[in-house]
């Protein structure tokens, strides 16, 4: 039985599963091929889709959705909220001639099957489950007969509640403004690790207080309404600002902790699911916080996991399992275009001469089979260097179009990580922050000495490896920067001409395409 599964709204996703051997096929996300961020599906992403089925699809699968607005009235397949009664819907659609099930499932449990599909516990072993989001903010349980229990709702809209504080600050944000950007979760994490420690002071538990209260749902937070505030428009670079998002983060988290461990007695795995999942210093306190036999964040915790959650669900409907074999690479394959390479030396492949260029202080953009899934660059679409120098952060930054203080990840060699990291597990999916131990690292050690780490292995993903292991034969040490192949504001990178266009804009060194390493004739500093 193939599925064909299609996650609407933001970050729009088409995904494939073969009930047969309950393999993830494919998980197209619409940002990707250098679309706009958070877009919607679109024809390319349905036609790439399409590519799969010889045939249609046994089995048509609607992730739910809703609207953003405080009713959530403009309704998607089967919604946005429920696990229960009336959450799933199963019959039949003509489908392009052919009769074939149709199944929506709402967002909630998209969500919830997607971490438990992908999470490395058998089916049948109970999990709880923490979906924090914009939306919802609660615990669950799933049994050994898959289903789902509701554990309590700690708060509603816990990533709206943190990202507020950015729209808060930045008087770019109107004041007439109620929804927080995309990308005000990203911007707040970063100045978490500028702020200072400690009690919140007066105006710190003011708000902090205000924004947590128990009857403040994210779609009633209004900036209009906090125009006396002393956070008011003080600009997103104040030390005020770093310092209240420290203790706004921290206080969110207590918060979590503390339900979990009055409420959540069993040392059962928990795996974490929603927008919230990708802060990687709340992913490392779960860790650490003893409550947990494990904890599992899977790479598309967000929702471009859902398109996989909801055919996962759908194959749990109609067969009785909920269990994926999948990869990180099941995102779109790369395309090796023709380009103009006017100006460019073209030379086959050597992964000795990359290593001793990298080590010469060159930034290269890296490409090599299928595009990651969710929005980690793992080493299919990655800009990378060596990771000794402070200026190659900066450097890296300005490609970016990024402050040059932002933190820039390291991948490293898995063997060799506890070298250079505190770190005592691998971590390929570079979804937690370890503390940096290697002081030479100074280009991937943020201003707090932490770095979001990812481990590699020759298994998961070969040639990447031997780029590493080639790195260390020069320089000695296994690790490089890894950031992600973008232009700003879009998805990864996915062929040679957008990759030449961008690499010339934005004066990489080289870049690799295929089998075939670019290098420009009068390279730009």
């Amino acid at each position: 039985m193939k599925i064909l599964s299609f996650k609407s709204g933001h970050d729009g996703t088409v995904a494939g599963v073969d009930s047969t051997d309950g393999r993830l096929l494919f998980s197209y996300e619409a940002e990707k091929n250098s679309f706009p961020r958070y877009t919607p599906v679109t024809p390319d992403t349905f036609i790439d889709a399409g590519l799969w089925f010889k045939d249609l699809p046994d089995v048509l699968a609607l992730s739910g959705w809703s609207s953003n607005g405080a009713d959530h009235v403009t309704t998607s397949g089967a919604g946005y909220f429920g696990i229960g009664a009336g959450s799933e819907t199963a019959g039949k659609r003509t489908f392009f001639g052919k009769s074939v099930d149709y199944y929506s499932s709402t967002h909630e449990r998209a969500h919830i099957w997607c971490s438990y599909a992908m999470s490395p516990f058998r089916q049948g072993e109970p999990c709880y489950v923490l979906l924090w989001e914009g939306a919802l903010g609660d615990f669950y349980e799933i049994d050994s007969d898959l289903t789902i229990h509701h554990r309590g709702q700690v708060m509603t809209a816990p990533g709206t509640r943190f990202a507020f504080l950015n729209a808060l600050a930045d008087p770019d944000f109107p004041v007439t403004g109620n929804s927080p950007r995309p990308q005000d979760p990203g911007r707040l994490m970063a100045a978490c690790a500028f702020g200072e420690d400690g009690p919140p002071d007066a105006d710190e538990t003011e708000l902090i207080n205000r924004l947590l209260s128990s009857d403040l749902g994210g779609d009633a937070l209004r900036k209009s309404d906090f125009v006396t505030s002393p956070f008011f428009n003080i600009g997103t670079d104040s030390q005020k600002l770093k310092n209240m998002a420290t203790k706004l983060s921290k206080a969110i988290f207590q918060k979590f902790r503390d339900y979990a461990e009055q409420n959540l007695p069993e040392k059962h795995p928990l795996l974490i699911a929603g927008g919230c999942g990708l802060n990687g210093h709340w992913n490392t306190a779960w860790k650490q916080s003893g409550l947990f036999r494990e904890v599992f964040v899977p790479p598309t915790t967000g929702d471009s996991g859902c398109a996989i959650g909801t055919a996962v669900d759908a194959m749990r409907h109609y067969t009785g399992q909920a269990k994926l074999e999948w990869s990180v690479y099941s995102g779109q394959s790369f395309c090796d275009d023709r380009i103009d390479t006017q100006g460019m030396t073209a030379t086959e492949l050597n992964l000795n001469t990359i290593a001793k260029d990298l080590l010469d202080g060159k930034i290269i953009g890296w490409t090599r089979g299928n595009c990651e899934i969710g929005p980690r660059a793992l080493g299919n679409r990655s800009i990378l260097a060596a990771p000794f120098s402070p200026e190659t952060r900066t450097r890296l930054n300005r490609i970016k179009g990024r402050a040059s203080n932002s933190p820039v990840a390291p991948s490293c060699l898995e063997e060799d990580a506890a070298l250079h990291f505190d770190i005592s597990a691998p971590s390929p999916y570079m979804m937690d922050f370890y503390r940096v131990t290697n002081p030479d690292l100074a280009a991937v050690t943020h201003v707090d000495g932490s770095a979001r780490v990812q481990t590699v292995n020759r298994n998961q993903n070969p040639y990447f490896y031997d780029l590493l292991a080639a790195f260390k034969a020069a320089s000695g040490v296994g690790a490089l920067c890894n950031t992600s192949l973008n232009f700003k504001n879009s998805g990864f990178i996915n062929t040679t001409r957008d990759l030449a266009h961008y690499a010339r804009h934005v004066g990489l060194d080289g870049f690799v395409a295929g089998n075939t390493y670019y290098t420009f004739d009068n390279p730009r500093c």
